[in-house]
């Protein structure tokens, strides 16, 4: 595979582009382009959030799962329910119910996962990475159209309190086009690049955010912020038509459901959706968050996959960090939650094998709309030996509960059959990002999600 990146907006690829021009791993723009998310994506994901990662060694040849995902906050506190704020926001057609507020902040692990990503596997000295996010917190970012339609759902969380200065300056909302500019967020950037991820457990950043917490009900304890560690474990091996995947378990579904998968090589297109419908079947609501996957020259990969939930609607005064908002989302909360303890999460860091060789890495955000995105994008690639671009742009459709979610393209006869047997069929009028966005570097090319307004690069 050429060195490439994929990722959620066109600043975040080129800043890990930079890094890989620049000779370094690809964990060294992974962790590059992470860092540039948390600018450029802000309405997907940022510094205070929590991800998983998939790390392909090509020398060593081993592959690792990274969990830095958000923990359960209260170490060292009495135990007591959070309060939360809740509220309904309209998606599509449909009111959906989130609880936000500090008390819905959970550890923050992204920047521990960051770190450690760097320690195991980069070659460039930390403050280099950091230099792109920096560059672009200073200069304001361009606010794609997928970003702008996901603020205008979102606007009463993202605009409430100190929210409002950054996302509706003026009084109306950004627009497509528009500049987004974060002036805080050049001295939470200088305070990574000078204290490293430490600023946000025992430094600068760790202060502010614990302040945050005890002004506005906050869980998150000293304890948490200097007990928290990114975990490294193996990968979950899957069973997948004539190659192996390599991802995680837990919420995923993607283990269990891989080997269900028929070959479609051979279907048309009513039989293809037809097949999977039946193998897709799930339900669920929306989650923020975003993917960036790396291979260099060498033959690494890194998957990484970030997210604030939908955040909280609280941002640390003088830093524009957006709190993340784990402990309110419902499909996270699977039972009691134990301080200290790691949440769940539906994310899936993928890589494929076949013949010895890795075939693809990729990832995917979409809350329970990841599994049906990634796997259907797996599946054309592979399988049904689409080019990568084809593959992620290709119509798509999700089975929830009783109804069939479909984007534009999808095959009129599948829709029609399917609505014959009982379902209910909800054409979509464009493309949204509610049908997940997906990151993949392939033997197939490069591709990243138009329906978050994704881009990919080629090294030169």
């Amino acid at each position: 595979m050429k060195a490439s990146v994929a990722a959620g907006h066109a600043a975040t690829t080129a800043a890990g582009i930079e890094i890989l021009a620049d000779g370094g791993s690809a964990a060294d723009a992974a962790v590059a382009a992470s860092l540039a998310s948390c600018v450029s994506e802000t309405v997907m994901t940022g510094l205070l959030g929590g991800g998983h990662a998939i790390y392909w060694d090509a020398t060593a040849r081993r592959a690792r799962n990274l969990d830095c995902f958000v923990a359960v906050p209260g170490l060292g506190a009495p135990p007591c329910e959070p309060e939360l704020v809740h509220l309904d926001v309209p998606f599509g057609e449909e009111l959906v119910h989130y609880a936000i507020g500090a008390a819905s902040c959970g550890t923050p692990g992204l920047p521990a996962g960051l770190a450690a990503l760097w320690r195991a596997h980069g070659r460039l000295p930390w403050p280099r990475l950091v230099e792109p996010a920096l560059r672009l917190a200073r200069e304001g970012v361009d606010f794609p159209p997928a970003h702008a339609a996901c603020l205008a759902m979102l606007a009463p969380v993202m605009t409430m309190d100190e929210g409002a200065r950054i996302y509706a300056p003026g009084g109306e909302l950004l627009q497509a086009g528009a500049r987004l500019e974060q002036p805080g967020l050049v001295a939470a950037l200088e305070a990574i690049a000078a204290e490293g991820a430490e600023s946000v457990y025992r430094g600068t950043i760790a202060d502010a955010l614990l302040a945050l917490c005890e002004g506005r009900g906050g869980l998150v304890t000293r304890a948490d912020l200097e007990g928290y560690e990114p975990h490294w474990a193996e990968p979950v091996r899957a069973a997948y038509l004539d190659w192996t995947l390599l991802t995680r378990g837990g919420l995923s579904g993607v283990p269990e459901t891989a080997p269900r998968l028929p070959r479609l090589g051979s279907l048309d297109p009513a039989q293809r959706v037809l097949a999977l419908v039946d193998v897709f079947r799930g339900n669920g609501v929306d989650s923020h968050t975003t993917n960036t996957t790396v291979v260099d020259a060498a033959g690494n990969a890194c998957v990484l996959t970030t997210s604030l939930g939908l955040g909280s609607g609280d941002f640390l005064p003088g830093f524009d960090l957006h709190l993340n908002s784990m402990l309110g989302e419902t499909d996270l909360v699977r039972g009691p939650l134990v301080a200290g303890e790691r949440m769940a999460s539906m994310m899936a860091p993928t890589l494929a094998f076949g013949d010895g060789r890795i075939e693809l890495a990729a990832g995917a955000a979409g809350g329970t709309r990841l599994r049906t995105a990634l796997l259907g994008v797996v599946s054309g690639i592979l399988d049904e030996e689409l080019e990568a671009d084809a593959a992620v742009e290709r119509p798509r459709f999700h089975p929830a509960e009783s109804t069939v979610h479909a984007e534009p393209g999808v095959d009129e006869n599948a829709l029609a059959s399917l609505g014959e047997r009982g379902w209910t069929v909800r054409r979509w009028p464009a493309r949204h990002h509610y049908f997940g966005g997906v990151s993949v570097v392939s033997r197939r090319g490069a591709a990243a999600d138009p329906r978050r307004s994704g881009a990919s690069a080629t090294l030169p």
